[in-house]
């Protein structure tokens, strides 16, 4: 399968060597990789950078990831895979019933990995919004196969950036996305830190949908945290 998008896996190990050793493999394949070592740490960076996939070691400082699994799951609707080396079949059967995927035993084969990997990705995207040709968002209708927004019938002129920053939006509407995670979404690249290129997008779609930032409904700016589509306001 290819990665055209810069598919983003959070990769949960406090085993830094493991860490870098999987990151590397898993960059080499096409995938963009948030690393993590603190289980404490986990909900708001999953919030904040709503990865594809996430891959989650159960012994981790600060919370297990067991604990972990159950309390993002009710927020993160991706695939979740243990990697761990616990072999206790009542321990693995802990983690599928806690929210998970699979649960990949170390140590593992980087080729079974990425397998892995790959077939949770295909049985996720089958049935995620994506393979939908036509989503309601509000009054808009955003027809995916042909790249177009209707409102109430009329057309918007959106640009390629503005429509995928939209379709982003729609896929996760209520939820507070950053601009980190915006930016590799529209530009198929890492956030740098300092392009500010997302927020002129952001603002030339507000007036597109008929707002100005002093007067934003749809389109929230939550300060410190990103931005917020609200489906309603539309």
């Amino acid at each position: 399968m290819t990665h055209d998008d810069k598919c983003q896996i959070l990769l949960v190990e406090d085993d830094l060597r493991l860490a870098s050793l999987i990151e590397e493999y898993l960059s080499g394949q096409g995938f963009h990789v948030y690393k993590e070592t603190s289980g404490l740490k986990v909900a708001r960076l999953t919030a904040d950078i709503c990865p594809d996939l996430i891959i989650l070691d159960i012994n981790l400082p600060g919370k297990n990831g067991l604990q972990i699994c159950q309390d993002i799951r009710s927020d993160y609707q991706g695939p979740i895979m243990f990697l761990t080396a616990r072999t206790d079949s009542t321990e693995q059967i802990q983690g599928l019933e806690s929210g998970a995927d699979d649960y990949v035993l170390k140590p593992v084969e980087p080729q079974l990995l990425l397998a892995r990997i790959n077939a949770l990705l295909r049985r996720f995207r089958a049935d995620n919004t994506a393979s939908q040709q036509e989503l309601m968002l509000g009054t808009l209708s955003i027809n995916l196969k042909l790249r177009t927004v209707t409102r109430l019938g009329e057309a918007l002129n959106l640009s390629s950036h503005e429509f995928d920053l939209l379709l982003t939006f729609a896929k996760h509407s209520g939820q507070v996305l950053s601009r980190e995670y915006l930016f590799s979404r529209v530009y198929s690249r890492p956030y740098d830190g300092l392009d500010r290129t997302i927020d002129v997008r952001i603002s030339q779609l507000r007036k597109k949908l008929g707002e100005t930032s002093d007067t934003a409904h749809c389109i929230k700016t939550i300060w410190g945290r990103g931005y917020l589509l609200v489906a309603e306001a539309l």
